[in-house]
């Protein structure tokens, strides 16, 4: 990044503000000029620098960092590592499948409500997994638990797992 337009850019509004003044203020405006250029060039850079810090901090665990090539500060972006293919689900597959229950504690169709606390990469490989399969987080965990423990077959496109033929869903 070239910080020379925005040092050439304070330097005219310095001669500006001298012109107002006089010859002498003039005169005085040019001999501070070239050290205001360091100052300035070290302002920006600590400015760019901060910036990137909170740039990092949200990119974590990528990062950018701001290095000094000659008088100019040049970007380098250290991306985080790229999610894993949502393979794992389709691994579970070949898991061992555990044992049905007894026909007496068959499913009635009631829903019930947990709380799932997973850490920030997973979620956020969750709901990529689900948004691949055009599925809501909780659609698409339902389904990968019924995959692990039932065998389950992939949802179709409405989302609906198995297709009987006949409707699903909620009536009033």
């Amino acid at each position: 990044m070239d910080l020379t337009p925005y040092v050439d850019n304070l330097r005219r509004e310095l001669a500006a503000a001298a012109d107002a003044s006089g010859d002498e203020a003039r005169a005085l405006a040019e001999r501070l000029s070239v050290p205001l250029e360091s100052a300035a060039r070290l302002t920006l850079l600590n400015v760019l620098s901060a910036a990137m810090g909170d740039v990092t901090r949200e990119l974590a665990p990528g990062s950018v960092d701001v290095r000094l090539r000659g008088l100019d500060p040049e970007f380098v972006v250290t991306p985080p590592p790229a999610p894993e293919p949502v393979a794992e689900v389709r691994e579970l597959a070949a898991a061992p499948v555990v044992a049905a229950p007894p026909a007496g504690d068959a499913d009635d169709g009631t829903m019930v409500r947990i709380n799932l606390r997973l850490p920030a990469h997973l979620k956020g490989r969750a709901e990529g997994a689900a948004a691949a399969e055009g599925l809501s987080v909780n659609a698409w965990l339902v389904w990968a638990v019924s995959l692990a423990l039932d065998g389950g077959e992939r949802p179709n496109a409405s989302g609906r797992g198995k297709s009987s033929g006949g409707f699903t869903g909620w009536v009033r």
